[in-house]
């Protein structure tokens, strides 16, 4: 029976006498809203218990409906909330979920799903995981409790076990009760088991598959482990002739006659199948001896205590220092020998001074040279105007790069003397 919202039956602070109002209520409507507020407070703060068995598959919904209506504010009369939700479980005291326990949530606008094979190492101890709800709208959070009590099963482990890998299938698909009741039927038909259970499913990205990719409607895919009280039939058997073997080599599909009782709901792939029979497995547990090699049990490990005796390291401090430092004024000093001790060493610096010193000198030699002027430079008249004409150098010229030969300059003074052509006429 659905229960109406408390915000359908009026107002609440009215029925406490505080806050908005002073509206009373009728008799109906006070213990229906009472009924309201325990379900709701229930639900808030109540843990919830289940009872796994020891070697099957165990597999809880977290529904995101149980947990839309702790998010305040409520929606209106009417409208219908759909926030998306997210789930983070672990175990509590711990960061993570226990080893045998996985979960799943491939959208936050669809369910979560914890699943997995409770161990037999759990049995009779309560296994508290803290599921906790986040709003992704408003980003409020709301945390229940799901307590996994592992019961022993009687006939653990089923002695013979098949392993399945369905092609066509995504891990959340395959945990739905109705999928999986159809595959575990599929499976009685063909095998004919007294009893049959799920004991495992794995999706093939943990086994290191690949993420498919988004076209063509292509799955991860999942392996699905069942357990029986009988031997494996002879149509599981067929995996293991040659001939199938031969073509799985060959990456081939083998020729399995109860295919077609999966093949219309479930692609099995053949040659990933894995048949194991409990019955003939040898136990390869090997005492440890203790010999070399292995340390004696030493117990509990013993911090030391904190009446530590001080210590000085001061002395320490000192030698990290000196003894560098004395390495490098050793290498110092070796260095400065060789560059300037050595005979070898002062040759040739003096060899060098005196290659200085000779190329000094020559410089100033060039530098202070007296050459006699050539009369061409010398004072005279013009013979036109009698003007007196500068030299072509002054005092103050360099000598030292006076060219050998003088080229002949046409000055604005100078008297321009014809020349003879070739042609026996002249011009002037």
């Amino acid at each position: 029976m659905l229960l109406p919202r408390w915000w359908e039956l009026g107002d609440p602070c009215a029925w406490t006498g505080q806050g908005r109002g002073t509206r009373r209520m009728s008799p109906a409507t006070t213990g229906t809203f009472l009924l309201t507020v325990y379900t709701i407070f229930c639900k808030v703060h109540s843990d919830r218990n289940v009872y796994p068995s020891a070697g099957v598959l165990f597999v809880h919904v977290l529904e995101r409906e149980y947990f839309k209506g702790e998010f305040p504010p409520y929606p209106k009369p009417g409208e219908i909330s759909n926030d998306p939700i997210t789930f983070n479980t672990n175990l509590m005291g711990y960061p993570d979920r226990p080893g045998w326990l996985r979960y799943i949530q491939r959208t936050p606008y669809s369910d979560g799903v914890l699943y997995g094979s409770p161990t037999a190492e759990n049995v009779g101890k309560p296994t508290i995981i803290e599921i906790t709800a986040y709003n992704r709208r408003t980003f409020e959070t709301a945390r229940h409790n799901l307590i996994i009590n592992i019961m022993s099963a009687e006939d653990f482990p089923l002695p013979y076990q098949a392993e399945f890998f369905i092609k066509n299938m995504n891990v959340e698909e395959m945990l739905a009760s109705e999928v999986l009741g159809d595959f575990l039927g599929a499976v009685k038909n063909v095998w004919q088991p007294e009893r049959l259970n799920a004991i495992n499913i794995t999706s093939a990205l943990d086994r290191g598959g690949r993420v498919p990719l988004p076209i063509n409607d292509l799955k991860e895919g999942v392996y699905v482990m069942v357990g029986a009280d009988v031997p494996f039939s002879s149509c599981l058997r067929e995996v293991e002739n040659p001939q199938n073997q031969l073509r799985c080599s060959q990456e081939m599909e083998p020729v399995i006659t109860c295919d077609k009782k999966f093949r219309t709901q479930f692609y099995i792939d053949w040659c990933k199948i894995s048949l194991v029979d409990k019955t003939k497995q040898v136990s390869t547990y090997q005492e440890v001896i203790r010999g070399e090699g292995i340390l004696p049990d030493g117990g509990e490990y013993k911090p030391p205590s904190d009446s530590l005796k001080s210590r000085d390291y001061y002395t320490d401090f000192l030698i990290t220092l000196a003894v560098p430092s004395a390495v490098a004024l050793v290498l110092f000093l070796i260095l400065a020998y060789i560059m300037c001790c050595r005979r070898e060493g002062v040759i040739q610096l003096v060899h060098h001074s005196a290659i200085q010193k000779s190329t000094k000198e020559l410089r100033d030699m060039s530098k202070n040279r007296e050459i006699a002027w050539p009369l061409s430079t010398l004072p005279v008249f013009h013979p036109v105007t009698g003007e007196i004409i500068p030299p072509l150098h002054t005092d103050s010229y360099d000598s030292t790069n006076m060219p050998l030969m003088q080229t002949q300059q046409n000055l604005p003074h100078q008297t321009q003397i014809p020349q003879q052509q070739t042609t026996g006429k002249w011009y002037p």
